[in-house]
């Protein structure tokens, strides 16, 4: 397997794991740029993945400490899909995209990292991104800094 540069990386190998969830933020606006929350709604936020898939890979995630799609209540429920309309539309014209995965993983089997919070994911994809790259070498790139695209992002949901 090939290793390419990730210096954000580093922080979740080597540094102490939470004892709290990562994904229960405090009410105070504060550490929002160092958590990477690109919005905050009623019901729900917009949060970068600190540790992404691809570049721009956000998700969409409820306050309340929930595990199951089934737990949110309606509220919930349509903010939750209206911010995952939006934040479609601002992956669209923040970062051109040819394609776009979105996605829910419930419980540990299904692949949910962080099983005890619900999270929707947000994965812009290009032609050629890296799906060869995994498939022949077990290899990923991203090809911009994570603050890089938080920046770009920031500024669309600042206009909303």
């Amino acid at each position: 397997m090939y290793t390419l540069w990730a210096p954000w990386r580093i922080e979740y190998i080597l540094g102490p794991k939470p004892d709290e969830c990562v994904f229960c933020i405090p009410k105070h606006h504060e550490e929002d740029e160092k958590r990477l929350i690109l919005y905050r709604a009623k019901y729900c936020f917009v949060i970068m993945n600190k540790f992404p898939y691809m570049s721009g890979h956000i998700m969409v995630t409820p306050y309340r400490h929930v595990s199951c799609i089934t737990e949110l209540s309606q509220e919930e429920h349509e903010e939750i899909m209206s911010y995952l309309k939006t934040c479609t539309q601002i992956l669209k014209k923040a970062l051109n995209p040819k394609g776009l995965n979105i996605g829910l993983n419930i419980g540990e089997a299904a692949g949910a990292g962080i099983k005890e919070h619900l999270h929707f994911h947000l994965v812009p994809r290009w032609i050629g991104d890296h799906s060869f790259m995994a498939v022949c070498s077990e290899t990923m790139v991203l090809p911009e800094h994570l603050q890089k695209t938080y920046n770009k992002l920031k500024a669309y949901f600042n206009q909303i």
